[in-house]
């Protein structure tokens, strides 16, 4: 295994790949595994780097778009260097969302505190996790490639204001439409009046 690299080192190997538009191509690359680096995500959308908040907002951004999950597992990958990160929950926030349309036909489009934008449909589908004890809801949208976005309360509760009641796989539930596509939240018996 190679010298775990620095967070500096990781930096610099992400701005020289992240050359003209769009995203790298993280999921093409597949250099050697170096070992875990002290970085955390928090469930908020904090990241850390031995434990202190990274208080450059384009640092962030850059190791953002170099994130990849295999697995259950998060990485910052480049074309030379895979290390091994840890996340709390989810890589992104979604903070906000617009709705434009109507029913089957609304369209969500939901923007992440690193500026990520993405439309819910097939493509960035909606889920939502139940705690099994509290039953509190946890909803989640994709952003790209196996990386999700925890929909903060603010807008889970805007969501719910404009969810609908559907029959899904032999149920009611209440859900949220976006791009055609139905998103199941919570089966409608279970609402409380």
């Amino acid at each position: 295994m190679r010298e775990i690299p620095s967070a500096d080192g990781i930096a610099k190997a992400a701005k020289a790949a992240a050359k003209g538009k769009g995203l790298p191509p993280v999921h093409l690359w597949n250099p050697e595994f170096c070992g875990d680096l002290d970085m955390r995500i928090a469930r908020d959308g904090t990241w850390f780097y031995l434990g202190t908040p990274i208080g450059r907002p384009e640092l962030v951004r850059l190791f953002s778009t170099i994130l990849r999950k295999d697995d259950d597992k998060y990485f910052l990958v480049t074309p030379v260097e895979k290390v091994g990160i840890t996340v709390d929950d989810a890589p992104f926030v979604a903070v906000d969302f617009t709705v434009t349309g109507t029913g089957a036909e609304q369209k969500l489009q939901f923007v992440t505190n690193l500026g990520d934008e993405m439309t819910a449909g097939a493509a960035a589908p909606i889920r939502v996790v139940r705690d099994p004890d509290t039953g509190e809801p946890s909803p989640y949208v994709l952003v790209r490639s196996n990386l999700e976005a925890l929909i903060d309360r603010k807008s889970f509760y805007r969501l719910v204001d404009i969810g609908a009641h559907k029959d899904h796989e032999g149920s009611r539930w209440f859900g949220l439409w976006s791009s055609g596509q139905f998103f199941p939240v919570i089966p409608s018996d279970e609402l409380e009046e």
